[in-house]
């Protein structure tokens, strides 16, 4: 699939099979991870097989039901734009190798949860991951122009960021993000104040980049 296909088809999930990850596919995913830790600094940690964070053992915990693997989002303080920018991208990989997803604030047993903190670190979330007893479903979102100031003429490559902006994961679906266009340079802000609204940013702002298949010089 190309990038496009892997953001329309991926939906937040939180009902899973037992069926365990494929071998081949946590590999590949924990070499996305070690590629943006790399490049993030982050401490992104893929926890397989751990049943106690979403009380797996249980019919159901919360909106939960069966998750046995995460990702701990992990890295250094007040970097949350990055560590949704960053989760997102192992999102989508996660997505392309057949692994379904949702982003969890606090839907799980924190005391629980793996994952090692260094000195000068905090978890920020997890991202709970799995064999979805189905792929999710799309929710009703806003429109580009909705979320931007999109008009007809300008470039191909904005128009594709927006496409895929819209469709990236936020709290509560809320979308409160908004993207304007000085030539070949791209305002993203967020309305509000808080530690989601940073995080959806750097979400949206990944989608952004997926979609117009530009990089980060893009952002003024």
């Amino acid at each position: 699939m190309d990038i496009m296909e892997v953001i329309r088809s991926r939906h937040s999930v939180r009902r899973f099979t037992d069926r365990a990850l494929e071998k081949s596919a946590v590999d590949a995913l924990n070499k996305e991870i070690e590629l943006c830790n790399a490049e993030s600094g982050f401490h992104f940690q893929l926890i397989t097989d751990e049943p106690e964070a979403f009380q797996a053992g249980k019919p159901s915990y919360g909106q939960f039901k069966g998750c046995r693997n995460y990702l701990t989002v992990i890295g250094p303080k007040d970097r949350e734009e990055e560590a949704g920018y960053y989760g997102e991208r192992i999102v989508l990989k996660a997505q392309e190798l057949g692994i379904n997803s949702c982003w969890v604030a606090l839907t799980y047993k924190k005391g629980k949860a793996q994952g090692t903190e260094r000195p000068g670190e905090k978890r920020y979330m997890v991202i709970a991951l799995g064999i979805g007893e189905n792929n999710g479903n799309p929710h009703k979102g806003k429109t580009i122009t909705d979320v931007s100031d999109y008009k007809a003429g300008d470039p191909d490559w904005y128009k594709n960021g927006l496409e895929a902006a819209i469709l990236a994961p936020t709290a509560i679906n809320q979308q409160k993000f908004r993207f304007e266009r000085n030539g070949e340079k791209v305002i993203a802000k967020v309305a509000g104040f808080g530690f989601n609204t940073k995080v959806d940013l750097g979400i949206v702002k990944y989608h952004f980049e997926a979609g117009s298949g530009k990089g980060k010089e893009i952002w003024a």
